[in-house]
């Protein structure tokens, strides 16, 4: 049964723990995950649970450089999401965070994470709706509006770190601030349309992660990058939502109730009388597929 409220803990704690539940089911299997948008963000948290990390993400120069120094991926693959290898039925978690609303084709994507899922699987997703008031002025306002405020914003300190996650604020058309890893080299993960070469083993954990600003991919928002075009998916593939959550990450991170972004929103929704609301602007989504591939939801 769908469970819509408010996370009580952030999305990478929720996910992670979703994680380690899985893992607790599968005790004597290792545990296969697939890091969608490795060039951005961080991974899952398995803690002591042995499991492979293969990453995939657009080639760009900024998240090949990113995924070149994240220690935590044992193999990754960059270029476009529509033909990158996937084997089917390969992974036990794929894990999509602020990645579903920056890709064309956002519905194609999602068929080839489904299909590399295996029977009982979970996919774990966190995005940006577009049906709101927020997603709205992300795709209307121009981009230099954005980068003006990435550069008024800067001067500004953010949140202590929690974790190996630490947040500042960011601007319409951001993504949430991406961890920079310490002494990151280079892994020998194969990449797309490569030989391929065995990856390193993992370092160990090294603690907190500084935060590094750079400019995430542009948001497209394709049709279903929304909390109604997940569902609607959801019900055409047979899979099954456990947990829905909606949050105010990027409102509130521009200053929720007192910013402009709160009064535009507000605005916005007042004007497509509640169509575009104001009260969320990311949902996240825990999404399980079935054992039985002939299983529908109902």
């Amino acid at each position: 049964m769908t469970d819509l409220r408010t996370p009580p803990i952030s999305d990478g704690d929720l996910f992670s723990e979703r994680a380690r539940q899985y893992a607790l089911e599968k005790p004597l299997q290792r545990i296969h995950i697939l890091e969608a948008g490795c060039g951005w963000g961080t991974g899952l948290d398995l803690g002591d649970r042995e499991h492979v990390a293969t990453g995939v993400d657009l080639d760009l120069p900024d998240l090949r450089a990113y995924t070149c120094e994240r220690p935590d991926l044992d193999t990754w693959h960059l270029g476009d999401l529509r033909t990158v290898p996937l084997p089917p039925r390969a992974y036990d978690i794929v894990h999509a965070s602020y990645l579903i609303e920056r890709v064309p084709h956002a519905e194609l994507v999602l068929d080839r994470f489904v299909a590399a899922l295996k029977p009982g699987g979970l996919l774990l997703i966190h995005l940006r709706d577009r049906n709101t008031a927020y997603g709205f002025l992300d795709r209307a306002l121009p981009r230099w509006v954005h980068a003006s405020g990435r550069r008024r914003r800067r001067a500004r300190p953010g949140r202590g770190a929690r974790g190996a996650h630490a947040r500042v604020p960011y601007a319409p058309g951001e993504d949430a601030p991406r961890a920079q890893p310490e002494g990151g080299t280079e892994h020998g993960g194969r990449e797309a349309g490569s030989t391929g070469a065995e990856a390193p083993a993992r370092p160990a954990a090294r603690g907190p992660r500084p935060v590094v600003r750079t400019s995430p991919p542009p948001a497209i928002y394709d049709r279903i990058a929304a909390r109604s075009g997940i569902q609607w998916y959801c019900v055409m593939r047979g899979l099954v939502i456990s947990e829905e959550y909606t949050s105010r990450q990027a409102i509130d991170a521009l200053g929720a109730g007192t910013g402009p972004a709160e009064l535009l929103c507000r605005l916005v929704s007042a004007l497509s009388r509640g169509r575009l609301t104001a009260d969320h602007s990311e949902v996240t989504f825990v999404i399980r597929k079935p054992e039985n591939r002939f299983a529908r939801v109902i």
